[in-house]
C-alpha cells in the first residue's frame, strides 16, 4: 500500500491564510465596521460622566485627560493619557452602562471609535486582538493599583517625583524625556493628591538637583528615580 504523499500548499491556500491574518495595528488604525475616526481639538470633551458606556475609543494620536466630578463639584484629574491607549474600556463590563469620568482631549487628538458591539465581537474572534487588549488593561490595572499605593504610603515629593516620570515615560526609555505637552502645576497638584503651593516647591527643588529642567518645555531625567527609590 502506497503511502500518501503531504502536497506542498497552493498558492491559493497560501492566500487565503494570509487574507485569514488578523493584525491588530491595522485594525485600530483604520475605519469600518463598527469604528469611525474622529478628530478633536484641545479643550474638547470627547466624552463625560454619567454618559451612556457605548463604545471604546483609542487614541492615535494626542493627548487626553480622564477627569472625575464629586458631588460636591470638586474636580479631580486622574490620569493624562496618549498615544495608543484605550479610553472607555471599562464599557466591555456588563455593569458599567455609564461613564465612570470625562475624557477631555488637552492637544490635537486623532481617536478611533469602536462601537461596543464590534469590540466585544473582536475580542471573542480574534486571539491576537484580545491578548493584546487584555495585556493593556492588566498594565493599566497594575498602573492604578500602584498609584493607590502611592498615595496611601508615599510622601508628597515621592507622588509628584513618579507622576512626572509616568507622564515622561523615562523608566521605558532610560533617557531625559520631554512632557509633551507642559501639563501646569494645578493639573500636577490634582494628580498628586497636594497643593500647587507644595508642588511649585518641589519643582523648584527638584530643578535645582538637576532632575528636571522646563526652560522650553518641562524636561523630565531619570536620575528623579532616585527621589522614588530613596527610603
Amino acid at each position: 500500500m502506497t503511502s500518501r504523499r503531504r502536497l506542498p500548499p497552493t498558492r491559493k491556500s497560501r492566500a487565503q491564510k494570509q487574507a485569514n491574518f488578523f493584525d491588530s495595528k491595522v485594525f485600530l488604525a483604520n475605519v469600518g465596521a463598527g469604528r469611525t475616526a474622529q478628530q478633536y481639538r484641545p479643550k474638547q470633551v470627547i466624552f463625560s460622566q454619567g454618559d451612556r458606556a457605548d463604545a471604546v475609543f483609542y487614541i492615535q494620536e494626542g493627548k487626553v485627560r480622564l477627569s472625575v466630578l464629586s458631588k460636591q463639584g470638586k474636580e479631580a484629574t486622574i490620569a493624562l493619557l496618549g498615544k495608543d491607549d484605550f479610553l472607555g474600556e471599562g464599557c466591555i463590563a456588563s455593569d458599567q452602562p455609564l461613564r465612570l469620568a470625562t475624557a477631555t482631549a488637552i492637544t490635537e487628538c486623532s481617536i478611533l471609535r469602536v462601537e461596543k458591539n464590534q469590540m466585544l465581537r473582536t475580542l471573542h474572534e480574534e486571539h491576537e486582538f484580545s491578548d493584546m487588549f487584555v495585556g493593556y488593561v492588566v498594565e493599566r490595572y497594575n498602573r492604578t493599583q500602584a498609584d493607590l499605593v502611592d498615595q496611601l504610603f508615599n510622601s508628597s515629593e515621592k507622588r509628584l517625583a513618579r507622576t512626572l516620570l509616568v507622564l515622561s515615560r523615562v523608566g521605558k526609555e532610560n533617557h531625559t524625556e520631554t512632557v509633551t505637552p507642559r501639563v501646569s502645576q494645578e493639573t500636577l497638584a490634582e494628580m498628586v493628591g497636594t497643593t500647587r503651593g507644595r508642588v511649585n516647591f518641589f519643582m523648584n527643588k527638584f530643578r535645582k538637583l538637576g532632575f528636571i529642567d522646563y526652560d522650553g518645555g518641562l524636561e523630565v531625567n531619570s536620575s528623579l528615580l532616585s527621589v522614588v527609590l530613596h527610603e
